[in-house]
């Protein structure tokens, strides 16, 4: 017990040894109050280490292919969080102790952490007013009588679970009282017919797998947690079944993707299972997206997915086949006959564009490795162009054009004439030679942006596209089979598109789900996101 919490004694003797006491006991606090602010700040300051080892490891991760760096951000983030959540507690604890309002006590300066940014509470959320009216008798003079001078308003964020209902279609039959002739209302159509499931469960069930990184059997556990069992086989037919009716829809985003004139194009791995095997094989998600927003124009943006068993160069031609103008990619080797004439005097079918992002990803892994100053000045330099990009966002392609060719193309200039003169000064089998010949071999695909005002310095609206894919294949491990790979290109198709499109994927789906399978399918372009949204 706290003397603090004594009664004093009327005694002058005791009095001195009790204050003598209580001193002793408020140097105690005040020793572990000091103790607890050093702990605090010392994790604040390796929440901060952590958060910039996290920052780099997330600007690599698409710029190689690895599960251990994967497991690195993972295991990164759930330890922030925990020493978050325990910084806080202390916190609390902290500023809950009466012995850190005692006016004896000075407590050590502690750094005082950053907190989050508090943004307001959605607008378009309802608002439920709860009213704490309070006692009805003054304290002061014990009148009933009360004028309303103002209030004081607090707004809490609250959760409501998600829930089921069942909908009962009754459809009555009658019978002609004259002829005997029985009339009945025809039964709405359901996504999946003589199936269960709603348009908006459905959509719930497709948007948690695909948009939420969300497996079907984890989906079975929350549902019964809710008191409906649904098992894991059940909700991959609806699935299956979904992306049937979606099928038509995706294949029309690919003819509005494919029509594009500047094109960004990449892939990923999609482990497979592969039955008689004993392990899975290794398919791909191609992704191909038009987006011309950075150059000013309305016309809507959109990504196109689609699935092969592997990454022969025929899947891609396949995949582009028809496709006129620029690519945006990496340096794959599948894409080089679509960068040749088809004809002895004709044009390519598309012209490459490369991409710088690929270029500074491989001095920042020199640099990260050896601290060369040559890694960083070329950083630097690459900053410098990425920096005017960054100015020119959104302006039509004639401006675009015009502030590249005035600032630049002289900083491109300077660049190439660096990395050509360092080549000569360092050893041919360095990581460093390794990257310099990297961008030197593509350069004249690296400057090819600067000539027209629609391109792009890199690939980077392909490689977002690849971000929700990257991140479901580490939460569902795999697709079942190539059927499934198929099936998730043409979700992910209309899921990527409508986020795109700022159109809300859940209630998107839901509508189009309820619709689609009545739908003309020489009509399907009426039920893209953009149309859809207007």
């Amino acid at each position: 017990m706290s003397l603090a919490s004594l009664p004093l004694p009327d005694d002058p003797e005791a009095l001195r040894v009790f204050a003598a006491g209580l001193q002793a006991e408020l140097a105690r606090k005040d020793i572990e109050i000091s103790a607890r602010d050093a702990e605090i700040h010392a994790k604040t300051l390796h929440i901060e280490k952590l958060k910039m080892q996290l920052a780099v490891l997330r600007r690599a991760r698409f710029g190689r292919s690895s599960e251990k760096l994967d497991r690195d951000i993972e295991q990164l983030e759930l330890l922030i969080g925990e020493l978050e959540e325990e910084t806080a507690e202390n916190e609390a604890r902290a500023a809950a102790d009466p012995a850190r309002h005692n006016a004896g006590v000075n407590p050590a300066p502690v750094r005082e952490r950053r907190q989050p940014v508090r943004r307001p509470l959605p607008s378009h959320l309802p608002r439920e007013a709860v009213l704490h009216q309070p006692a009805c008798t003054c304290p002061g003079c014990g009148s009933t009588v009360f004028s309303r001078i103002g209030q004081d308003e607090r707004e809490v964020l609250e959760y409501v679970p998600s829930s089921f209902k069942v909908i009962q279609h009754i459809r009555p039959k009658l019978s002609c009282r004259d002829c005997e002739t029985i009339v009945q209302a025809p039964m709405p159509t359901l996504p999946i017919e003589r199936g269960r499931p709603g348009p908006g469960l459905l959509s719930h069930v497709v948007v948690s797998k695909y948009a939420d990184h969300t497996p079907l059997h984890r989906q079975a556990v929350i549902y019964a947690r809710q008191g409906v069992e649904l098992d894991r086989a059940t909700l991959a037919d609806w699935v299956g079944q979904a992306a049937f009716l979606l099928t038509p829809l995706a294949e029309a985003i690919g003819r509005h993707v494919r029509a594009g004139a500047a094109l960004h194009a990449d892939d990923t791995t999609v482990p497979v299972l592969a039955p008689g095997l004993g392990r899975t094989k290794t398919g791909r998600l191609w992704v191909v997206v038009r987006d011309e927003r950075p150059w000013g124009s309305d016309v809507p943006p959109a990504a196109f997915y689609r699935y092969s068993e592997d990454r022969m160069a025929i899947h891609a031609e396949a995949l582009l086949a028809g496709c006129r103008g620029f690519l945006h990619a990496d340096g794959y080797t599948g894409f080089e006959r679509l960068y040749k004439p088809t004809t002895p005097a004709g044009a390519p079918p598309l012209i490459e564009v490369a991409c710088w992002s690929h270029v500074r990803r491989k001095f920042h892994e020199v640099h990260d490795q050896t601290a060369s100053p040559i890694a960083l000045e070329t950083l630097q330099r690459i900053a410098a162009l990425f920096a005017i990009e960054s100015r020119i966002n959104g302006s039509s392609p004639e401006r675009r054009r015009a502030v590249r060719t005035e600032h630049a193309r002289p900083l491109l200039d300077e660049l190439k004439t660096f990395l050509d003169t360092m080549l000569t000064r360092i050893s041919n089998k360095s990581g460093l030679a390794e990257a310099i010949r990297y961008a030197l071999t593509r350069w004249p695909a690296l400057s090819r942006y600067l000539a027209d005002g629609r391109l792009e310095m890199s690939n980077n609206a392909a490689e977002r596209g690849m971000r929700v894919p990257v991140l479901g294949r580490k939460n569902y491990l795999f697709c079942g089979s190539d059927a499934g790979g198929r099936r998730a290109a043409c979700i992910y198709s209309i899921l990527e598109t409508a986020k795109m499109n700022d159109v809300n994927p859940q209630t998107y789906l839901t509508d189009v789900l309820g619709r689609i399978a009545d739908h003309p399918i020489n009509k399907i372009d009426a039920l893209l996101p953009w149309h859809w949204k207007a």
